[in-house]
């Protein structure tokens, strides 16, 4: 029988795993080879391996969202995003990695934090699972933080939400953190 669709939950499912194998071990992501079962027979299928990430809504006083322009070398483009990060410290919960990506990428500590919407980017081809933050009550921090590689050189501004919006849908954006991100918190906002 059907399960009702007046509630939508995704459902983890735990296949049993035949063979397993690491084809490739790179500094942020890992090429994985997994044999399961499933129903009646077995299927191979090959994936990133990733830690997992964070993103952070950050909105002012006045409405507007911290925005970020970083260089993106797989798709050759400088991308306005918002602030995000790895989970790429053993044990960090989610809510401390976004309060530290929040600080460490445009100098800002928020006092009031929630979570947003959770999106896998690429659940056909990868384990990543983003976990988005609304961060409001922001404060810059006491010092400023030293940035390097492709952060060294981005930029920070702040967007009201309309224009983000305009950008979304007219595909002048492509981020799927910001998209995701600002989208979500419309959605939000207008059932607070």
């Amino acid at each position: 029988m059907p399960e009702s669709l007046s509630v939508l939950r995704d459902t983890a499912v735990d296949k049993p795993i035949i063979h397993a194998e690491r084809i490739f071990d790179g500094a942020i992501f890992t090429l994985e080879r997994e044999t399961f079962e499933y129903n009646s027979g077995q299927l191979t299928r090959e994936f990133l391996g990733h830690p997992g990430a964070v993103a952070i809504v950050a909105v002012d006083a006045d409405e507007r969202i911290v925005v970020i322009k970083q260089y993106r070398h797989p798709v050759r483009k400088r991308m306005w995003e918002i602030p995000a990060g790895l989970l790429d410290i053993v044990g960090e919960e989610p809510l401390d990695a976004a309060k530290r990506e929040l600080a460490e990428e445009v100098d800002l500590t928020a006092d009031t934090w929630q979570p947003l919407v959770t999106i896998n980017n690429s659940p056909g081809g990868s384990s990543e699972q983003l976990q988005v933050f609304l961060a409001t009550d922001l404060h810059p921090t006491a010092t400023p933080f030293d940035r390097e590689a492709e952060e060294s050189d981005m930029q920070v501004g702040w967007a009201p939400v309309d224009v983000i919006v305009d950008a979304i849908l007219a595909r002048r954006v492509g981020n799927p953190s910001l998209i995701a991100g600002v989208l979500g918190y419309l959605a939000w906002r207008s059932r607070s």
